[in-house]
């Protein structure tokens, strides 16, 4: 299992980050040749990303490449390209803009015949964005229909404009919303993600100097379900971490709870009663959940 509490975004033409983004401690960074680069510099992002594959320390941080959308006249060249230049170096490909199956579907086989050709006994994964309505009207099925991906994540930027929602530059609403606007989607991508067993990353948060916003908006995300969010900058990497590992008072709430329903179940009680609330076997399976993810953030951050 690989975390996803942070998951930091550097535009592949900048390669003046790569050094930070390779060393700030983020789970999972991805250079992008998308979005972030323009048309002309498309074939010396996709060089660039190359060189900071091969080149750079990465340690446990898992390296990605965002690849630009299937419907692209690049997206071919920055899969085969990569993928033959730089082999088991790229933990996984980030697909933008997923619409249908039928997309993630190509990548899947495409990418089987590459392994192969190439001889590579690592699998390379796949993180898909959903980032449209019809994408989120197909968000279920996308999720089912291939064994790489490891991850859905929430591109609220484009859903925005394929919505036609009136949003400021922080994709906040531009007047007032009573509640969370992207709150539907953000649930839709979630319930998907859980059915596949996947992993799910909640949007940017374009502020970068807004700490305080920044956190605020992850601990929704974190509330709602999810397991990490997309950054933009390597200092909000340190804030994602420290919001989607569990609290002290949280695991230690898991402890507690799992020792009384064993001992609960020991007496033949199927449900227990600590510090005045029930317990029973779905506080068991939380309690699982929150230790099994603490456990991991703890390798990863190297403690015992």
């Amino acid at each position: 299992m690989r975390l996803r509490r942070s998951v930091l975004a550097t535009p592949a033409t900048n390669d003046w980050m790569f050094a930070k983004a390779a060393g700030c401690g983020a789970d999972m960074v991805f250079l992008d040749l998308e979005d972030s680069v323009p048309e002309a510099m498309k074939d010396v992002a996709r060089e660039r990303a190359v060189a900071a594959l091969l080149g750079y320390e990465w340690g446990r941080t898992t390296r990605a490449i965002r690849v630009n959308a299937l419907n692209t006249r690049w997206a071919y060249d920055d899969i085969v390209g990569i993928v033959s230049q730089v082999g088991e170096a790229a933990d996984s490909l980030v697909l933008p803009k997923v619409s249908t199956p039928r997309e993630v579907w190509f990548v899947d086989v495409l990418l089987g015949q590459l392994e192969a050709k190439l001889g590579l006994d690592k699998q390379i994964r796949l993180e898909v964005t959903i980032e449209g309505v019809k994408g989120l009207a197909n968000v279920e099925k996308i999720s089912r229909c291939s064994s790489r991906i490891d991850s859905l994540i929430f591109g609220s930027g484009d859903y925005a404009v394929s919505q036609r929602s009136r949003v400021d530059t922080n994709l906040e609403p531009a007047d007032p919303y009573p509640g969370d606007l992207w709150h539907y989607a953000r649930s839709k991508i979630l319930v998907a993600a859980r059915i596949s067993g996947l992993d799910a990353i909640d949007a940017v948060y374009p502020k970068y100097r807004d700490d305080v916003g920044f956190e605020r908006t992850a601990r929704q995300a974190a509330v709602l379900g999810y397991d990490g969010k997309l950054v933009i900058h390597p200092s909000q990497v340190p804030l994602a971490n420290k919001v989607f590992a569990s609290m002290d008072d949280e695991l230690a709430r898991a402890r507690k709870n799992l020792e009384a329903r064993a001992l609960g179940e020991q007496n033949g009680h199927g449900a227990v009663g600590v510090n005045g609330s029930m317990v029973d076997a779905v506080h068991a399976r939380l309690a699982r959940d929150v230790i099994l993810r603490t456990q991991l953030v703890r390798e990863a951050d190297g403690q015992t």
